[in-house]
C-alpha cells in the first residue's frame, strides 16, 4: 500500500511540474516521473513475493530479473535525456517564451518609441 501511494505521489508531483512554465521544473518534473514509473516496473515485477533469482535448485519461485533489467535500462535513458534537457536550458535560456519578460510595460514608461497615439 505505502508503495502505491509512493507512485501516486511521485506520479503527481511531476505531472504538476511538467505542467509548469519553467524549463527547471519541467526537468524536475520529468525526473519525478521517471522515478515513479520505475517503481511501478519493480513493483510489477513481484519482488517482495518471490525468492532471490539464483538462490538454489527450485525455480519455480525464483524472482525474474527481466523487470530489474527494465529498470536499470531505463534509469540510463532517464539520466542521458535528464542531461540532454538541461544542456537544453542553460543553452537555450533566452531563446524560450517560457519565463516572463522582466521588463513590464509600466516599467517602460510612457514614451515608446513607435507608439502612435
Amino acid at each position: 500500500m505505502s508503495l502505491a501511494l509512493t507512485i501516486g505521489i511521485l506520479l503527481a508531483a511531476g505531472v504538476y511540474l511538467v505542467l509548469q512554465r519553467g524549463m527547471i521544473r519541467i526537468i524536475l518534473g520529468f525526473v519525478l516521473l521517471t522515478h515513479a514509473v520505475n517503481l511501478l516496473i519493480i513493483a510489477a515485477g513481484g519482488v517482495a513475493r518471490r525468492d532471490a533469482p539464483f538462490f538454489g535448485g527450485d525455480t519455480s519461485n525464483a524472482a525474474d530479473a527481466l523487470p530489474q533489467a527494465f529498470v536499470l535500462t531505463a534509469i540510463v535513458i532517464a539520466f542521458s535525456i535528464t542531461v540532454v534537457m538541461a544542456t537544453f536550458a542553460v543553452v537555450g535560456r533566452r531563446d524560450d517564451d517560457t519565463e516572463p519578460d522582466s521588463a513590464t510595460p509600466a516599467d517602460l514608461g510612457d514614451d515608446h518609441e513607435g507608439v502612435t497615439r
